[in-house]
């Protein structure tokens, strides 16, 4: 069985804090342009590209994936690690569920 989302106020809790961490890898090209490679955005497409929940989770997702990002990217937010890996596992796929 499929596992539910979480409600849509959680979802955009996480889309905003997605935004936020958007904007904050924006300040600094060498942070900006690893994520713009991996996901093929443009600086151009960007704006556009946040309206997407998916490309929003894709961001979160290149934060998780280094520890020295995360922990950069929580303490520029003013948030805890934990709130951004709750940001990402609220806009993620669901968890597979084997049983299907």
């Amino acid at each position: 069985m499929l596992t539910k989302r979480k409600s849509d106020g959680a979802s955009a809790s996480a889309e905003g804090l997605a935004l936020a961490a958007l904007a904050w890898m924006a300040t600094d090209d060498e942070r900006l342009f690893p994520f713009l490679n991996a996901t093929g955005a443009t600086p151009e497409t960007l704006r556009a590209s946040a309206q997407d929940p998916g490309f929003l989770a894709g961001i979160l997702d290149h934060i998780m994936g280094d520890e020295a990002t995360l922990l950069a990217c929580a303490e520029a937010l003013d948030v805890k690690p934990e709130r951004i890996a709750a940001a990402w596992r609220t806009l993620g796929p669901p968890d597979f569920d084997p049983d299907l």
